[in-house]
């Protein structure tokens, strides 16, 4: 409460004095100023109004300091919340009820109460006592230095989100026109387990992912996303409307949910602001906002600005129990199919200051800057996401130990076969213990993951999860040696140099990059997923070449990769597709049949 009294304006500190400092009952504090600000029992004790007497006193300024990260807090300028609560009034959206699931200081609230003439009650929930006290301030000198026509009966209330009772909401509204609006926590699960806060909700597979997916990160969700799904279970039958700041991925994954739950929202649109100047944040960021109480007929989104709000962009939902980026852009569908390759993902160790090397001067040295003498067999070249600008790679940057030729493979081989690693990785075992995922848990030392037959192929065709580019790189063995890629990249791996070739031509083909353009959202943190890639309907793309259509577009590529190349080489090719095709057409016909 302190540093709320310390930031209200003179005017203000002078009213409250003359009209409260002689009171001494807390209640009848609270209908003085429930009479001035709306606000529904501002002192909730007489301990709390006693608090606030002293407090009027002058005081010497003490800061608080808070760690922010914690509740994801990222506090919206008024400047902004007064430019969405405009664009909601030229929408015609006019509430009744306002509710607002995490109001931090209020900005949005004092805007709503001078936007929205019709307001009968707004309801606030904030975990912070100083931004709850700071808000009871900020919208009592809004009724005292710009008298309102309407004054709405305020509901503020300290408390957790994820504990409190939205129960008590939903019963006060009726035939009300309901507003839901906000700009809930900026953070993930994961990041708040991290700073072991308090501040989340219950324990719970949100989305009934798999033990694998949860372990992996598929269980990891934005707070904010969570916080819209409650709102959403709530209040998605009342008559109304929704209008969230959110990060991109979070409406993204609203959209993709959609098919899957019973919420009746419709015309939902993503409107992109400057999360750099408003919050400092360097992320993509949009007002979400859709309307409540109605059947979707289309899963789409539709994406504009919030300072362009007609000047559609694009549209991006479910398109024939497809995802996609760009309805617009998504015209060939018969490449949307199953990709008769399985796409990988590299090996991941999580100690790179052991397990990744540079070669100097005939020696291994780490990234801790020793020197090493261990066998070479176990060392192979290594790609990371920032290699993969090149077409083709020939030589690696780097190299990386790989212990295990499979997953859950025994290590303990390693003493026999190969002693001077061995000797090194027991010096460090240390780091390895220190390894923060739960997929290295009661696994054999120096266990890695990502690893399989497929790894060892010595032909490879990749591309990086984590940038814009829909590029994809040829990866040509190292002193016959097959190069390793890291966890961020995604790559298909054979054995006959052509077959590699043909694919890594095909996916660099214009069919190719503009079907990718249509379903990969490259403002997300990883674009390219396996998921994704398994799309890509390789072989239906195939046929559409003649060999002289593919030989054109290697040698534009690389042409020292034709040496040697023929058109039976090509038509073989097909044929193999084909098989595999087949093959798994019949796999999946005889799992479905058990």
């Amino acid at each position: 409460m302190k540093k709320a009294i310390e930031g209200i304006q003179t005017n203000t500190r002078n009213l409250l004095i003359s009209k409260i400092r002689k009171i001494t009952d807390y209640h009848e504090a609270n209908e003085i100023l429930a009479y001035l600000s709306g606000i529904d029992t501002f002192f909730k004790t007489q301990n709390e109004f006693f608090t606030f007497l002293e407090l009027l006193k002058p005081t010497s300024i003490i800061c608080e300091n808070t760690d922010r990260r914690e509740y994801g807090d990222f506090q919206t300028p008024s400047v902004l919340t007064d430019s969405i609560c405009s664009y909601l009034v030229n929408e015609n959206i006019l509430p009744d009820i306002l509710i607002e699931p995490t109001f931090g200081k209020g900005s949005f609230i004092v805007s709503a109460l001078e936007h929205f003439p019709r307001l009968k009650a707004v309801y606030g929930i904030e975990i912070d006592e100083s931004y709850y006290w700071q808000t009871k301030f900020a919208i009592l000198e809004l009724f005292i230095n710009k008298p309102l026509p309407n004054k709405p009966r305020i509901f503020l209330h300290l408390d957790n989100i994820f504990n409190f009772d939205l129960g008590i909401i939903k019963k006060s509204i009726r035939d009300d026109n309901v507003l839901i609006l906000g700009n809930p926590p900026w953070v993930t699960n994961s990041e708040l387990g991290r700073l072991e806060s308090d501040n989340l909700p219950r324990k719970s597979n949100l989305k009934s992912l798999n033990g694998l997916d949860a372990i992996t990160g598929k269980g990891n969700f934005d707070i904010a996303e969570y916080i819209i799904l409650m709102m959403l279970d709530l209040f998605s039958k009342y008559s109304g409307h929704l209008a969230m700041l959110v990060k991109n991925s979070v409406i993204r994954n609203l959209i993709y949910d959609l098919p899957r739950t019973n919420y009746t929202i419709n015309n939902m649109t993503a409107l992109s602001i400057d999360a750099k100047r408003s919050f400092n944040a360097s992320v993509e960021a949009s007002l979400f906002k859709c309307d409540l109480g109605f059947s979707s007929s289309k899963l789409t989104c539709k994406v504009s600005s919030l300072a362009s709000p007609f000047l559609l962009k694009k549209e991006f939902g479910w398109i024939n129990s497809r995802f996609v980026s760009d309805v617009v852009l998504y015209k060939n569908m018969e490449y949307d199919g199953d990709c008769p390759y399985m796409w990988r993902q590299g090996i991941k160790h999580d100690c790179s200051k052991i397990m990744e090397l540079d070669f100097i001067g005939h020696r291994y040295v780490n990234g801790l800057g020793k020197e090493l003498d261990i066998e070479d067999e176990p060392v192979y070249g290594l790609i990371k996401s920032s290699d993969l600008s090149s077409l083709v790679i020939e030589k690696p940057r780097k190299y990386v130990i790989v212990t295990q030729e499979r997953v859950g493979e025994d290590t303990s081989y390693l003493r026999e076969r190969f002693p001077r690693l061995y000797h090194y990785l027991t010096e460090n075992k240390e780091l390895f213990s220190k390894r923060k995922s739960s997929i290295y848990k009661d696994k054999s030392p120096f266990s890695i993951f990502g690893v399989g037959d497929y790894s060892f192929k010595p032909y490879k065709v990749a591309i990086s999860g984590l940038y814009k580019r829909s590029s994809f790189s040829l990866i040509l063995p190292d002193n016959d040696k097959p190069v390793m890629l890291d966890d961020t990249c995604y790559f298909l791996g054979f054995d006959d140099v052509y077959e590699a070739i043909f694919v890594w031509a095909i996916l660099n083909s214009e069919q190719v990059q503009q079907f990718l353009k249509s379903i990969v959202f490259t403002d997300a943190k990883r674009p390219y997923t396996k998921d994704i890639l398994m799309r890509i309907g390789i072989d239906t793309i195939a046929y559409e070449f003649a060999y002289n259509d593919i030989i054109k577009r290697i040698e534009f590529m690389n042409e020292k990769l034709l040496l040697n190349m023929n058109e039976d080489r090509w038509y073989s090719f097909l044929e193999s597709i084909n098989v595999k095709k087949l093959e798994d057409d019949q796999l999946l016909l005889f799992e479905n049949r058990r």
